[in-house]
């Protein structure tokens, strides 16, 4: 009877050492990870030769000694590299002298390897094409080497399969990201940066610098909302910090026209957009429920609004009780597919994570999904707004404290002031007020105060919510009496 098992393939926990130039079995040969020994040695012999043109296009190509198959190569661009950014004469001669003098010419094959390197390439011609080489040959090893690793770990069957995969998924891009961009920024180019906008702002030609929110008080403080900010607004229920989330979400989304993703645990997608849509149109929604027919005007500004916001960038993702891991996948794509500049989380609490830790402990699981969002908005490097529930401490003060929030009320984590760089506790009075008349008085009186700012001052923005448009808007400041 035939044997119905498929073959398996014994995989080295080690993997291929790659570094070394090792090999990885093939079928059965011995194959040598991909590699260009002769497109390396061109690009050092251009350097050699003509070390000012050269070595400056290969460092701005983001060549590191890393890229390279043989070690002894990666070790001479290391001199070379070093040689140029301190300003010394790159010459044979001189640069023999000093490999002899710190014990590194062997390493890279002694004197004969060095001449044989410096004269290999007749022309330079060819160092742009010879580049591109050498650093795909590193990409597709780098490849070799993560999916050697996931392998490995996916056959010792890995506890935590949704967390691993989070993991495979984030060692993929993170090979894309290396080799489209470095983000490594040096001290003088900051600081250079820092003067520029210093100049800018005292000539007066500087504006808000982040995305702007369409509310001006708030743009003012927060400067706009910038990456890799995470922007935490919190609120008892009822609050309306839905709708205020979704007033910057449409102003960014549809007035700025910038593509902006939501993930929302409470509200389906048909009901976010037909808020977005009637608030838009400033159509009361409630008055069809109660048989009133839109006019002519009504039925204008609909159609004005529902075709701005389907010709907005927005893309929103209701899956309910969404874990950390998947949002950031997710997002992770869409940043990819769509270049979204903003994230919105609708909201902390409902989210989950998969951890071991995380089904230990509420507060374990709450740090681990702020964090997670906070290094989200790192990755990406785009603003991340989150809203999240406070406890029941503003029920319980009394006198004219009655209901103000403060950052303590933050439920279940005090990991999330940690990781916010703002905090923006929404706040409306009417909610405490039982005389009918003092809410007559004060209807539509709302407040973010702006309880935490890492790069800028805090205080209150004054805002007015209309309950009928689900929206919020500017409220000039009127100091009290007194």
């Amino acid at each position: 009877m035939a044997d119905d098992k498929p073959p398996f393939k014994k995989i080295d926990k080690n993997g291929p050492s790659l570094q070394d130039g090792g090999k990885e079995k093939k079928g059965d040969s011995l194959t040598p990870p991909p590699h260009a020994v002769g497109a390396e040695k061109s690009l050092l012999s251009s350097m050699l030769q003509n070390p000012e043109e050269y070595i400056g296009r290969a460092i701005e190509g983001q060549l590191t000694p890393a890229h390279f198959y043989v070690p002894s190569h990666g070790k001479l661009y290391a001199v070379l590299t070093t040689h140029f950014e301190e300003g010394k004469t790159v010459e044979l001669l001189a640069l023999t002298q000093h490999l002899i003098d710190r014990n590194l010419l062997d390493t890279i094959g002694g004197p004969s390897a060095l001449t044989e390197i410096y004269t290999y390439a007749p022309t330079a011609a060819h160092f742009d094409s010879h580049l591109t080489i050498v650093k795909e040959k590193f990409i597709l090893r780098n490849i070799i080497k993560s999916c050697t690793e996931s392998i490995t770990t996916a056959y010792d069957n890995p506890e935590d399969v949704v967390n691993f995969l989070d993991e495979v998924e984030q060692k993929v891009l993170e090979i894309r990201e290396a080799s489209e961009t470095n983000i490594e920024i040096g001290v003088k180019e900051a600081v250079i940066e820092v003067m520029k906008y210093l100049e800018e702002f005292l000539a007066g030609d500087r504006g808000i610098t982040g995305l702007t929110t369409g509310y001006p008080d708030l743009d003012k403080m927060a400067n706009g909302l910038k990456a890799p900010d995470m922007f935490v607004i919190a609120a008892r229920p009822s609050m309306g910090k839905t709708s205020f989330m979704m007033n910057i979400v449409e102003h960014i989304a549809v007035t700025s026209g910038k593509p902006a993703m939501v993930f929302s645990c409470e509200m389906s997608t048909v009901q976010i957009v037909q808020r977005l849509v009637f608030s838009r149109a400033r159509f009361q929604f409630a008055k069809l429920m109660k048989g009133y027919t839109p006019n002519k005007a009504d039925l204008e500004r609909i159609k004005k609004a529902s075709g701005e916001v389907a010709a907005a960038k927005l893309f929103i993702d209701d899956t309910a009780g969404i874990s950390i891991n998947d949002l950031r996948a997710k997002a992770r794509r869409k940043h990819r597919d769509e270049g979204i500049s903003v994230i919105a989380v609708d909201y902390l609490q409902l989210m989950r994570s998969t951890t071991k830790q995380a089904s230990n402990s509420r507060e374990r699981e709450i740090a681990e999904i702020s964090g997670g969002l906070k290094a989200l908005a790192k990755e990406l490097n785009v603003p991340v707004i989150v809203l999240a529930q406070l406890n029941r401490g503003p029920e319980g003060r009394t006198g004219s404290a009655l209901g103000v929030p403060r950052m303590s009320d933050l439920r279940e984590s005090g990991s999330i002031e940690q990781d916010a760089d703002m905090v923006g506790l929404l706040y409306r009075k009417v909610y405490y007020v039982d005389n009918q008349e003092e809410r007559d008085e004060d209807d539509g009186e709302a407040e973010l105060v702006l309880a935490k700012n890492r790069n800028g001052p805090t205080g209150a923005v004054p805002l007015t919510f209309i309950p009928d448009l689900m929206r919020f808007e500017t409220r000039s400041f009127q100091p009290e009496p007194g």
